[in-house]
């Protein structure tokens, strides 16, 4: 529970830190102000400085544009006149040579049919480039287009691409119909004849390309000059789109910076002289405010850090008084429940969320509670939703103890286990199902020839019967021979009793009873329940049975059926088989500190594909099957802590293994 503080003399307090806190306030002032003079002063030197640089490369970007643009006017006079005059070769050369001397930047003029050829050339032994992209559009756009930059000659140079009259009047059909002009500038060359001297002094004058890598640069400081240096302010730096030619091209314009003023050093050393004395003063006040601003911190970072621990539980979490009174609920109790927390805090029970059924148990385990008699390992009690539904919920309760080591009430963490206990009871349904369903289709599967296995045993007794009827109706009988015809009758019906209970122990409904087994009869016993259906498809089973050894502990009846579907798998597997392959290999081994047990056929085999996803449910082999037998069959071996898989058989077919656990006790 939250305490009060404790209770000082806060007027008193406050007084005096105001008292102490009054210079250093003015000191501050007076600090703030001072600097506040000095960034003015600066602030306004760098806008003026900011607005000269701006227009400069505004005039520096006009200049370079009205060149261009004048060069290109001339080129494409020239370009006109060329597809009307009837020798326009000699023209070309004339016009070439006067623009290739008033633009120095020009490093050639070259003239293109429409075949891509080149027609000429100033000058001639320039090497030459053209590109494709910038050609196709001056062509489809009639009229000059501006080429990519492109290295060449060691600098970055870009081209002028003008189609001839005949590309301007037909549009796409440019290069074709007429071919072009290409003029290619040199970048560097471009900037350093349109940048004059006293721009160059001032500032360094760069184009960059979109990644900001300098294209070409000039400035009028020397290699070794570093006296102006550039001013680190970005203020003092300048950037304006290159257009044309465009392609993202910038010119950048960086300030150098000249040598400080005096006045400025001289008022900048008096600043933090006075900062050092203002910083020495506040010092102490500084360490406790600071000590005070982490414990706050470190109290708000815990609030915020539990805030978001309880939001992020799922976990159901109630706190409550000695008295049993609610005092706190998270949100995940209150998306369980269905209740807001403002209907539960404050609350005292009885509690809206208990169920009417179970009322009496629920105030007793609650009595027990507060009692502190809570058990260590939770308990589980059914409670009511607020909109009706009940839940299951396990409940682990502890003490809640507060700072001063008081305790104060009960913390509860409460789990919803009501879709894990209904997903227990139905699977736990579902494979008892599933097992005996796997029996009664087993049985279903050999009912015809049980029922001729029966018929072997009656019929015999329905044979001594008649024959002793008919020694009775003669008179002349010995009781010897009727003494010897009733004992075969007996046993023939205590044959076919045996098979009855056998059927009946089988499909019958029972819960596993794991208890040390001896696996040599239950083995025979599989064995002759199964040898009737052998029998009808001429197969021979083998036996290779180890009957000294301690008991596994299992369940003679689930071992059984494992048993029993496969070897009736393997009888299946053989039906169609030649008939010195029809033989069924059963054995039963110790091996360490278990007992393995192997069917064995010499079946065609299961394919590799299939083998890794044998077990998987509804996963069956046969036209018929359900996919479940071998599934049910792992699950009863797993149940028995053994192990089922399978191999392959050298001598063809497959072998399954079995292995169990024993008791570690030898049999006498």
């Amino acid at each position: 529970m939250p305490t009060s503080p404790p209770v000082t003399d806060r007027p008193a307090q406050a007084w005096s830190s105001w008292y102490l806190t009054l210079p250093k306030i003015a000191l501050a002032l007076l600090l703030v102000l001072l600097v506040a003079l000095l960034w003015l002063w600066r602030q306004n030197e760098v806008e003026e400085q900011r607005s000269t640089l701006i227009a400069d490369a505004l005039w520096l970007e006009q200049n370079v544009r009205f060149h261009l643009d004048g060069n290109a006017e001339a080129l494409q006079q020239l370009a006109l006149d060329l597809a009307l005059d009837g020798d326009p070769q000699p023209l070309f050369r004339t016009r070439s040579r006067h623009l290739l001397r008033i633009a120095p930047a020009l490093r050639q003029i070259r003239w293109i049919d429409a075949e891509g050829r080149s027609v000429d050339a100033l000058p001639r032994d320039a090497a030459g480039s053209a590109s494709a992209a910038a050609s196709e559009r001056a062509g489809k756009l009639a009229r000059p287009v501006y080429s990519e930059v492109f290295v060449q000659d060691g600098e970055y140079r870009f081209e002028l691409h003008l189609p001839l009259g005949n590309g301007v009047a037909q549009g796409a059909g440019a290069r074709k119909a007429g071919g072009e002009l290409v003029a290619i500038y040199s970048l560097d060359a471009l900037l350093k004849q349109q940048t004059p001297w006293w721009l160059a002094e001032k500032y360094l004058v760069r184009v960059v390309d979109g990644n900001g890598k300098v294209l070409a640069s000039k400035s009028q400081l020397a290699a070794g000059d570093t006296a102006p240096r550039l001013a680190d302010d970005p203020q003092l730096s300048y950037r304006l789109a290159f257009d044309p030619p465009g392609d993202g091209l910038h010119f950048q314009l960086d300030a150098h910076r000249a040598a400080g003023s005096v006045a400025q050093t001289w008022l900048a050393t008096l600043i933090l002289i006075l900062a050092a004395a203002v910083l020495a003063s506040l010092w102490l006040v500084r360490v406790l405010i600071q000590r005070r601003l982490a414990a706050e911190q470190a109290l708000r970072s815990a609030h915020a850090f539990r805030k978001a621990m309880e939001d992020s539980l799922t976990v159901g979490m109630r706190a409550r008084d000695l008295d049993g009174r609610i005092t706190y609920v998270n949100p995940a109790f209150c998306r369980m429940f269905g209740f807001a927390a403002e209907e539960l805090v404050g609350r005292a029970p009885p509690m809206p969320y208990w169920d009417a059924e179970h009322r009496e148990k629920t105030e007793a385990i609650h009595s027990d509670v507060l009692a502190g008699r809570a058990p260590r390992e939770g308990f589980e009690l059914r409670y009511r939703r607020k909109s009706g539904e009940t839940l299951d919920a396990l409940v682990y309760e502890a003490p809640l103890i507060d700072a001063d080591g008081r305790h104060t009430g009960w913390m509860s963490s409460i789990l919803d286990v009501t879709a894990r206990k209904r997903a227990e009871e139905t699977a736990r349904q579902q494979e008892e199902k599933l097992q005996l369903t796997s029996r009664l289709v087993a049985m279903g599967e050999m009912a015809s020839t049980l029922a001729h296995e029966l018929n072997q045993p009656l019929a015999a007794i329905a044979s001594y019967n008649a024959g002793c009827l008919n020694k009775l109706d003669s008179g002349k009988f010995d009781a010897a021979e009727l003494r010897e015809a009733l004992a075969k009758l007996g046993v023939q019906a205590q044959r076919a009793g045996q098979i009855i209970r056998r059927v009946h122990d089988f499909v019958r409904k029972r819960t596993p009873q794991l208890s040390p087994c001896d696996l040599a009869p239950a083995v025979e016993e599989s064995i002759a329940f199964i040898e009737p259906l052998a029998r009808k498809h001429g197969i021979v089973i083998l036996r290779e049975i180890e009957r000294a050894g301690p008991p596994a502990i299992a369940d003679s009846v689930m071992i059984g059926q494992v048993l029993l579907n496969l070897m009736r798998n393997a009888i299946e597997a053989m039906a169609g088989m030649p008939a010195e392959r029809r033989v069924l290999l059963v054995r039963l081994v110790r091996q360490d500190r278990q007992w393995q047990l192997s069917v064995s056929d010499r079946g065609p085999g299961i394919p590799d594909e299939i083998r890794q996803q044998l077990f998987t449910p509804l996963l069956s082999t046969k036209p018929e099957g359900m996919g479940m037998g071998l599934n049910i069959c792992r699950s009863i071996v797993e149940l028995h802590h053994g192990r089922l898989w399978l191999e392959a058989n050298p001598a063809g077919g497959c072998v399954f293994v079995i292995t169990l656990p024993i008791t570690g006790e030898e049999r006498p």
